[in-house]
């Protein structure tokens, strides 16, 4: 009798922890208060990556600030044939920009480093007193703006540095505007911002964002720099004639864009970031506020006198510290990076008020033609500056003429 009485007691008890359980969650609500299902989201997702001949592709949703949606399509590669998965590593390319920045945020909160302070004036020693800029800061340490050059500035991507110094004829650093006062994309002064981190603080980045932020936040396929434990799921990367690029094995660390990760550790670390869990409030508020506002036609190339735009002047396109921001949507602010990369086209884009985004990552030189039609069916967002980012079909075939 007693042995029946626990059983049922037992029973009892299981029944309500499965009634206490939360179902899984099968809509995703769209920005504009309607939904979707998540069956529809995929079915969806598959016939676009099919149609636009995407190798492979990573999708995650977030609602309310967890993730409701994450799942992969495609090939991660071709020989052999190998699927994709939610958690294969694959390379971020720029959205290493806008991690980079958060864990810089954590500096400045820290006390540890500086946004006013020039460069200059922050490293002991003069830029091209060290083996790493010898060759190529001679001119910029010589130019009398030089000193102005904070690291808010290079963030910002105002500082007044050419997006690589390889596009400059001398194949040397120079500035081509006052800094502070116009914007122009630059993974060199990321990557400046980077060497005076790792000078302070006397360790290399890879180990400084593994303790910071991949680490805390249990995002295992997450590194700066290949490590042996991806090589069993990682993507291989393609072209747009679905021919072998390249493996994805980034052997250094570069602030700039050479973040490996999966669609679901990066949902980890958005989630932590609309929670408040990385940044105090007052330092997230820093981080996306706006430096300067954005009022070109397209984001590439940097000329002094681009022609404006009218799509993103109506968004309030602007950025902030690593990220870029939409400040005045009919849904609410919003920040955003994306990636862009040989085999590797990725975006990521945050709604403050409702909590929500979508992270989308492909190992295909045909990602990006993809993007539109997937944000704005599955998470209603119509507001990405599409023709600023480049992301019109049209300007995507003419950008490949330069790559």
């Amino acid at each position: 009798m007693r042995a029946a009485l626990c059983s049922l007691t037992l029973l009892m008890l299981s029944l309500k922890l499965v009634l206490a359980q939360k179902p899984p969650q099968l809509t995703i609500r769209r920005l504009d208060g309607t939904s979707i299902s998540i069956a529809e989201a995929e079915d969806f997702a598959r016939k676009t990556l099919a149609t636009t001949q995407v190798t492979g592709a990573q999708i995650v949703v977030i609602n309310e600030g967890r993730v409701v949606w994450s799942a992969a399509f495609g090939l991660r590669k071709h020989q052999p044939k190998t699927p994709m998965l939610p958690d294969t590593t694959t390379w971020a390319a720029s959205i290493t920009k806008a991690v980079f920045a958060t864990y810089v945020m954590q500096l400045v909160e820290r006390r540890e480093l500086s946004l006013d302070l020039p460069v200059a004036d922050q490293l002991p020693q003069p830029l091209n007193a060290y083996k790493a800029y010898g060759e190529i800061a001679s001119e910029v340490v010589n130019d009398p703006r030089w000193h102005e050059v904070t690291p808010r500035m290079l963030l910002a991507h105002t500082g007044g540095l050419l997006n690589f110094v390889a596009l400059e004829p001398d194949k040397k650093m120079h500035l081509h505007f006052k800094p502070g006062t116009q914007f122009c994309y630059s993974n060199e002064g990321i990557n400046l911002i980077q060497f005076l981190v790792e000078q302070k603080l006397g360790q290399p980045l890879e180990r400084l964002m593994q303790d910071a932020i991949f680490s805390p936040l249990h995002m295992s396929r997450t590194g700066l720099i290949f490590r042996t434990d991806f090589a069993a799921n990682i993507a291989d990367r393609y072209g747009a004639k679905e021919q072998f690029l390249s493996e994805t094995r980034r052997l250094s660390a570069r602030a700039a864009g050479s973040m490996t990760t999966s669609a679901d550790d990066l949902g980890h670390f958005a989630c932590a970031l609309l929670n408040g869990k990385l940044l105090k409030p007052a330092t997230r508020k820093a981080m996306l506020a706006p430096f300067i506002q954005i009022r070109t036609r397209s984001q590439f190339p940097f000329r002094p006198d681009a022609p404006e735009g009218k799509e993103g002047q109506a968004v309030g396109l602007a950025y902030g510290m690593g990220w870029g921001l939409l400040t005045k949507t009919r849904f609410g602010p919003a920040f955003f990076k994306e990636g862009h990369g040989e085999g590797a086209q990725n975006y990521l884009i945050l709604f403050e008020k409702s909590k929500s985004g979508m992270i989308l990552l492909t190992n295909s030189d045909n990602g990006e033609l993809a993007f539109r039609p997937l944000l704005e069916k599955i998470l209603g967002d119509t507001v990405t500056p599409w023709e600023w980012e480049g992301y019109t079909p049209d300007l995507i075939l003419e950008n490949r003429k330069f790559q």
